[in-house]
């Protein structure tokens, strides 16, 4: 099993930074694609291919997989019209192929949120769920065209209707696609009192295409350190063997920016030993 992080954890090593990934323990990334105001949104096709082709080059230089992309999303989410929805599909076509150029297979979506984030147990729930199922059928239409996986993410928003690992489940199991799966985000599962991490992933089992790694408290979303929050990791990891997950483990958070340059080494180091505990 493959370790990873965000790449952003490691930008500011500039041109070094997939190597240093590297150094400090870690053979993957996830690439974070979610500003649409930025690269690779914000060039020409041809400048983005170059720069994409230049990461890509980068990467297996040092013997680094970009194992998931993270697709668009901005907050507050609006996805309320259909010119709205049209226009982030545009942003998707975007991210689809840079993934695709970057060599990538698995890309990671959050689900639309058409009536907000609080029309679970209203008649808008039915209208989300529809709408979802209308976006979703045209994103993976896209996707399968460069054989890439979209992984649906579970949300940490407690009154949203498409937020719970069973939730996304069923939805992932309505569309019925093996380019249709899911990211389990751990933090996002432990924003809700009453769920468990270890539980999720047995209950997701085959349909987990990737992972975001952090932790958090009930009814905040905060993007902790693992162990530095309420999720129980030894019941996890041995969640992880019980489905014979293959995959990699991607850290969703990182060090703070804060740290003296020495030290935010040592705590990447730190949190690679971390998750190679998860795999042992």
């Amino acid at each position: 099993m493959r370790i990873g992080i965000g790449l952003g954890s490691h930008m500011q090593w500039e041109e070094n930074r997939y190597r240093k990934l590297q150094e400090h323990g870690f053979s993957c990334v996830d690439y974070n694609m979610m500003d649409t105001k930025v690269f690779p949104y914000s060039e020409s096709r041809e400048s983005t291919e170059s720069r994409l082709l230049e990461e890509k080059q980068l990467a297996e230089a040092s013997d680094v997989e970009i194992f998931q992309v993270h697709g668009p999303w901005h907050w507050p989410p609006d996805d309320s019209t259909a010119a709205l929805r049209d226009e982030k599909l545009e942003k998707v076509k975007t991210s689809l192929w840079a993934t695709a150029v970057l060599g990538c297979k698995n890309w990671v979506l959050h689900p639309i949120m058409p009536c907000g984030i609080g029309e679970k147990g209203t008649d808008e729930q039915t209208v989300t769920w529809e709408l979802n199922l209308d976006f979703m059928s045209k994103v993976l239409a896209i996707a399968k065209e460069y054989d890439i996986t979209v992984c649906l993410e579970n949300m940490p928003m407690r009154n949203f209707s498409l937020a719970t690992p069973c939730e996304i489940l069923r939805f992932v199991q309505t569309m019925h696609d093996d380019h249709f799966k899911i990211c389990l985000d751990t933090g996002h599962v432990a924003t809700f009192p009453d769920l468990s991490v270890g539980k999720a992933v047995r209950d997701l089992g085959k349909e987990i295409k990737v992972f975001h790694i952090h932790d958090s408290f009930p009814d905040q979303d905060l993007h902790l350190l693992p162990y530095c929050g309420t999720i129980d990791w030894q019941d996890f990891a041995e969640a992880l063997k019980e489905i014979r997950y293959q995959g990699a483990l991607c850290l969703e958070t990182a060090p703070s920016d804060k740290l003296p340059e020495n030290l935010y080494e040592e705590f990447c180091v730190l949190l690679a030993k971390i998750m190679k505990t998860f795999c042992s």
